[in-house]
């Protein structure tokens, strides 16, 4: 593809899968904010537009193993991918850094005030999560595939699931953020233990995942569902 700055991030991660670590390791938010134009984004955040879009041009031309272009695949295959890649693994992901929440906070909560409200924020948001999982695989996801099956459901009757997705998935984003942030970058003080050192590593994985969740159902899923042919 030809990207110009006018180009919106969604459509870059869409059709260049590549550029999400790029955008990662920029600090980019290509899920939630997936919306807004790459050059306008490199305006606000002091880089290179050019630069940056030939790291994702060299990017998109390095060997890689997630070869399917899901802007193309079957709604149904996005789903399971989704599901199985995502929804499966935070089901077990989210009890464990909640309890590592817990133990880091009890051990070093007096030296490191903030891991109390951490603790807090990693419980609201796995409770949002686990919920939202079950909404969307018991509710939308279905509805999706009845669609997609030509079993009666117009598309428009997504709208509103699909608006409360999303509105949900910008406040998983804001719990993320307000980690990050209290954590002041996930930086590991010097005299952080091998369990305080793990719960940083894991939160920053979980924001890295759900980085590319989101993206795959904001960007991707949903407004390919909204368009099937009625």
């Amino acid at each position: 593809m030809t990207i110009t700055e006018n180009t919106t991030l969604a459509d870059i991660a869409a059709a260049l899968p590549s550029s999400v670590p790029v955008f990662q390791r920029h600090g980019i938010d290509f899920c939630c904010g997936g919306k807004r134009a790459i050059g306008a984004v490199c305006a606000e955040q002091g880089l290179s537009f050019d630069e940056l879009a030939r790291a994702i041009e060299a990017s998109a031309a390095a060997p890689s193993g997630e070869n399917r272009d899901w802007t193309r695949e079957p709604l149904h295959a996005l789903i399971d991918h989704i599901v199985t890649t995502y929804h499966d693994p935070l089901r077990s992901e989210l009890p464990r850094l909640g309890a590592m929440a817990r133990k880091v906070a009890g051990v070093h909560g007096a030296k490191a005030g903030h891991l109390a409200r951490m603790e807090a924020i990693v419980a609201e948001l796995a409770e949002d999560l686990l919920e939202h999982m079950k909404k969307e695989e018991q509710v939308l996801f279905p509805a999706i595939r009845a669609i997609e099956d030509g079993a009666g459901y117009e598309p428009t009757a997504l709208l509103g699931p699909v608006s409360v997705m999303e509105r949900e998935h910008d406040r998983a984003g804001e719990l993320l953020g307000a980690l990050r942030r209290i954590s002041g970058q996930y930086e590991v003080p010097d005299w952080g233990c091998q369990t305080f050192r793990a719960f940083y590593q894991g939160l920053e994985g979980l924001e890295r995942s759900m980085h590319v969740h989101v993206h795959l159902e904001n960007n991707i899923l949903f407004p390919r569902a909204l368009r099937q042919p009625q």
